[in-house]
Order: structure tokens, then sequence, then C-alpha cells
């Protein structure tokens, strides 16, 4: 995928994972602020009316934080992330018929949108009974779609074997849904999409020991249904119009941490960016000689938000929100579009 590819010496200003997650999906290290997810459903909107704009598959590892990561803080209620597994005959918890007559469900989910409207009349208009309305009946539309979402009998034989979806190795098999998955929702119109790591029984890509077997296995794990995921992305000729990024917290010292491990590493690492409008086959930044600092095309998380945004037609200093007396916006007051690595 070398011809579609974007590597980024990125920085992050915490070597503690939970600060630093909420960095990386917030712009922020503080608990409480709203995803990029969120921001980019509130600048974008959704194509989809029967699915949520804004959709993570957790493949059995929540990052460091939790459901924060994934919030939509001060946003309305409506732009926070909607949790699905992988697969299986519930992919998206409580999401369920009760009422086996359609017409009886959607009767009672009108009357509790009366009673909710004259809640929030008298109350002046409140977000969370609104996004609670909204919520509502976005969950009557899933129960419809995501059984046709997740039903993959449609599709070749072969996309199976380019997956990896019949793979010996089950973590591979779970990633290989989550990336076919994550597709499907983009053709679908979802707007934003985030997959999380398997539980390979290495603690993610956290090596404090055992440095070896941990990188060999979350790499089986990831590395041939992300090459699917491209390659069909491509075939597709959805590439261009969907950006797709690798990222981590931060990265591993270039030293050893014990015997067979490496610690936390904020100062210097890499991420990849493919599709989406990026130049292909840029390496941008440069690190000293041992790895440790970056010397040249020093990125800092803001500067990936802001290029993100820019790929995906929004303006990270004009996309904002009022809260608290500020016009908030996910790049905060820093950030700029790292015009070098768009084609």
């Amino acid at each position: 995928s070398a011809a579609s590819d974007v590597y980024k010496r990125q920085t992050s200003n915490f070597s503690e994972h939970t600060n630093a997650n909420y960095f990386l999906h917030t712009g922020s290290g503080l608990q409480g602020r709203p995803s990029m997810g969120a921001w980019v459903t509130y600048g974008l909107g959704s194509e989809s009316k029967d699915l949520p704009g804004f959709v993570v598959v957790n493949g059995g590892l929540t990052p460091p934080g939790g459901l924060d990561n994934f919030n939509s803080g001060f946003l309305p209620a409506s732009y926070q992330a909607s949790v699905f597994k992988p697969g299986g005959n519930a992919p998206v918890a409580n999401i369920g018929r009760r009422e086996r007559d359609a017409v009886v469900q959607r009767g009672k989910l009108d009357l509790l949108a009366k009673l909710d409207a004259v809640s929030a009349e008298r109350s002046g208009g409140q977000d969370a009974i609104e996004s609670a309305i909204a919520n509502y009946e976005m969950a009557f539309r899933m129960q419809s779609s995501v059984p046709e979402l997740t039903d993959l009998s449609g599709e070749p034989d072969k996309l199976k074997e380019l997956y990896g979806m019949n793979h010996k190795y089950d973590k591979t098999r779970i990633f290989a849904s989550e990336c076919r998955m994550a597709r499907r929702r983009v053709e679908r119109g979802v707007r934003f999409v985030e997959l999380t790591c398997p539980n390979t029984g290495n603690d993610r890509w956290d090596a404090h020991s055992n440095l070896k077997k941990n990188h060999e296995n979350n790499s089986l794990a990831v590395d041939k249904p992300i090459g699917a995921l491209l390659t069909d992305l491509k075939q597709r000729g959805m590439l261009k119009d969907t950006l797709v990024i690798w990222a981590g917290e931060f990265g591993r010292t270039p030293f050893a941490q014990g015997s067979n491990g490496r610690a936390p590493h904020p100062f210097a690492y890499s991420i990849w960016m493919a599709g989406g409008g990026i130049k292909g086959g840029t390496i941008y930044g440069e690190t000293d000689q041992f790895g440790y600092h970056v010397v040249e095309g020093k990125l800092q998380m803001h500067d990936m938000h802001a290029t993100m945004l820019h790929l995906l037609g929004i303006d990270h200093e004009r996309s904002t929100y009022r809260f608290s007396g500020r016009d908030m916006r996910l790049t905060d007051v820093h950030g700029h579009v790292v015009h070098d690595i768009i084609a």
C-alpha cells in the first residue's frame, strides 16, 4: 500500500495511557471533551438515515479512558458514538425488538416522543431530552438496518479470504470482521468509523515486556485485514474519498525496558494515513539518529486533527461550538494543516 500511504512523525504531551488516549481522541488530555468522531459528525452530518453517523467497532479492547474516548462531551448527545461488536447475533446492545408487532412499537415511540416534547417545551428545551428523542428514533430504524448491514452472505468467498475471515488465528478473524464491516458502514453513509484492536492476551501494543511476542501477535491480528481493507476500498473506487488513519496514543522507547520490553515514548512515533486526498508514498518528519526526538517536521496531535478535518472538508478554526462562554473547537487554539502530505 506504499502508493497510498503517508507516514508522519508525531509527538504527544502525555506518557500515561488514559490522558494520552483522551488527547488522541479529543485534543485534550482531560476527560469530558468531544471526540473527533463527534466533531466530524457535528460538522458534516450523516449521509445515512438508518445508521449512526459515528460508529465504534470494539474488537475487545476499549482504549484506556473507556467510553469517554468516544463521547460527545459538550456537543449534543446525538453525536456520541454507537458501539458495535464485530459480529455475532447481537452486534449492538439493547437494539433487539421486544414488540413483535412493528405498529405497536411505532405507537409506543410516538407516545414517548409526544411526552418528551411536552417536557422539553416546559423546560425551555434541553439537549438531553431532544437527543433522547432522536436516539429513540435512530434505534427504531437500526432494528431494520443493522441485520442487513451485518449479513455478509451476499459477499463473495474471495472477500472472506482477502480479509482473513477464515484465518487460523482467531484474533485475525475478529479484526477481519471489523475491517469488513467498516467498509460496509462507509458504503452506507456512516461518516466516521473507529476500530479497536482485538485482545491478543498481550495488553494491546503496550510491550513493557515480551515485546517480540506482543508485536508478533498483534501484527498477525491486524496486518492482513488492514491490507484487505485498503485493497477493497481502492477496487471499489472508495479509497480516494475515504481517509484511513492508523494511530496510537504514543510510541515506544528506542531502547530496552528491562530485558525484553519498551516503555511509553511520546517524543517521537509514527502514524500512517491512506486515501482521502493524501499524497501517497510520503514520509513526513525525521528523528535523531537514536529515534528519540523529532528533529524535522515535528507534529502534534492538533496538527493531525487539523489535517484530518481539512481533508474531510472542514476548517478546524471555523468549526466551533459555543460552550461555557467560549467558541470551542477540536484543535483548541492549536494545530495547523500539513499541506506537504496533501495531494
